[in-house]
Parts: C-alpha cells; sequence; structure tokens
C-alpha cells in the first residue's frame, strides 16, 4: 500500500488578536440589543487591558467598537434632549421621535457592528463608516 502524501500546512490558523477583536465586536452587539451600560463596561475593561499589548487587528476592532459605542450613547442624549424640548416625554412627539431613533440611528449602528463582527470572524480589519474614528 503506498504511503500518502502529507497534508499540506493548513492556512486555519486564526490571525494574532482574531479572539479578542471578536470578543470586542461582540460586545459592542450586546451593548446595542441586549445589555446596554454592562457590556460597555465590559468593553471598557477590555479596551484598557488589552491597548498596549493586543495585535494590530484586535486595536483595530477595539477601538472601533469603542468610538462607535461612545457615538451611540451620544446619539441617545441627542435624541432625550430632543424629546424633552419638544415638549417631554408626554407629548405626541415623543413616539415620532423614538420611531425615527431606532429605524435610522440604532438599526445602523446595529448593522455595522454585525458587519464588523463578520470582518472579526473572517480575520480581517474594519473601520466604522462615520463613527469609527473618535480614538486615536
Amino acid at each position: 500500500m503506498p504511503v500518502s502524501p502529507e497534508a499540506p500546512a493548513s492556512d486555519d490558523e486564526a490571525p494574532p488578536g482574531q479572539g479578542l477583536a471578536i470578543a470586542a465586536e461582540s460586545l459592542y452587539l450586546v451593548n446595542l440589543l441586549l445589555l446596554p451600560g454592562l457590556a460597555f463596561l465590559a468593553l471598557l475593561w477590555l479596551y484598557f487591558r488589552h491597548r498596549d499589548d493586543a495585535p494590530a487587528l484586535a486595536c483595530g476592532h477595539m477601538r472601533q467598537t469603542l468610538s462607535a459605542s461612545l457615538w451611540a450613547g451620544a446619539l441617545l442624549v441627542i435624541v432625550n434632549l430632543l424629546i424633552v424640548a419638544l415638549g417631554g416625554y408626554d407629548a405626541a412627539w415623543t413616539w415620532v421621535i423614538v420611531i425615527l431613533y431606532f429605524t435610522t440611528a440604532h438599526t445602523t449602528l446595529v448593522v455595522l457592528g454585525t458587519l464588523g463582527l463578520a470582518r472579526a470572524l473572517a480575520g480581517q480589519p474594519y473601520r466604522y463608516p462615520l463613527v469609527g474614528k473618535l480614538l486615536p
């Protein structure tokens, strides 16, 4: 029986920092969809714990997700100020503003996070359009 040739070296090895990139993107989505605030604190902890020693892929994803999270928080504050300025939470405009916010801004941030997670799972860098350039 002939000896089978050795299998070629596999390209299945994860790029350095892929696990941290996936964790950052996942925490960003959890912050937007499931546990706001708590997941943001976990993302902050991840960023400050690994920002100096993380590979470039992880640093990029951590910076992007933290920047986008800060933008998401700022947008939420702006929406609340707009609601208060237009008559408070009992006014008729309240639901119009809330529905517009969730169908435009919040949904866009979730889609960007999903794209970022897909790129992290593929081991590729990703830059969030518009909201990704807050941190140096």
